[in-house]
């Protein structure tokens, strides 16, 4: 289990959760989604409200999806916005979200999903007790610093995790994605990747796809539904099939160009 020590920055911010996305409070939480909103490689600056802005559609497109299972989504609201370093502040944010919902909500499980740095938090704090499945979304993952120890995957054994990354990324590089999808696989089976042809960063071009991917994974993990064939077949996949599994034009029903 991934363990950060948080404090409050210099001005007193602390993380915050909320109100749930897209619905008044279920009467019976059956699950719980926290999004991860983009961040900034190194920054003392308050959380961008574009970013937090950003990640509602999708929050709002799961809470439809699972609203029968008790699904609620919140957006994490972070200290700041900068990961910074090797303090990782958007993931001790993550983690401390995910323990705030098992505060508010009991014992559901939750799923971490992240858009470019919110994604790398989302990963790295999949180790919680809590977390069933992690959706890291055009995840940024960087490999400039060679001397560093490579991104960690072991916190991910027992999770179910789908990575979905743009292949024209200009922001964040699909081949690092994969190349961490590798490697999480090997440790972790339930692991697998998809790739969206010629979109960018913010998966704006095949949006209904990604949103009806990400509803399937998220409500097949949290709450054993039946899954379609292309996240089953992705799942069982091996390496590298499974890590570059094309996201359909179309997929779940949503609009063909």
């Amino acid at each position: 289990m991934a363990h950060y020590a948080l404090v409050g920055t210099a001005d007193g911010r602390r993380p915050r959760l909320g109100r749930a996305v897209g619905t008044s409070q279920a009467a019976a939480v059956g699950g719980v989604v926290l999004l991860l909103p983009d961040g900034e490689p190194v920054s003392g600056r308050r959380p961008s409200v574009r970013a937090h802005a950003a990640a509602l559609p999708l929050g709002r497109a799961l809470v439809r999806a699972g609203r029968a299972d008790g699904l609620v989504a919140h957006v994490v609201r972070y200290r700041g916005r900068g990961w910074n370093g090797p303090d990782a502040d958007l993931a001790a944010d993550a983690s401390w979200a995910v323990s705030e919902a098992v505060r508010r909500y009991g014992d559901v499980p939750v799923c971490l999903a992240g858009l470019g740095m919110g994604a790398r938090a989302a990963l790295r704090a999949g180790g919680h007790d809590a977390v069933a499945a992690v959706l890291a979304l055009a995840p940024w993952l960087p490999e400039e610093d060679v001397a560093a120890e490579p991104e960690p995957v072991r916190q991910l054994v027992g999770r179910r995790v789908l990575l979905v990354h743009g292949t024209n990324d200009a922001r964040t590089d699909p081949e690092l994605s994969f190349r961490f999808a590798d490697r999480a696989k090997k440790a972790n089976r339930d692991t697998c990747r998809f790739e969206v042809h010629t979109d960018g960063h913010a998966l704006r071009q095949y949006a209904g796809e990604v949103r009806a991917l990400a509803a399937d994974f998220v409500l097949g993990a949290l709450f054993a539904r039946p899954v379609s064939r292309p996240l089953t077949d992705a799942m069982a996949a091996p390496p590298p099939l499974g890590l570059r599994m094309p996201l359909a034009a179309g997929f779940g029903g949503a609009p063909r160009r």
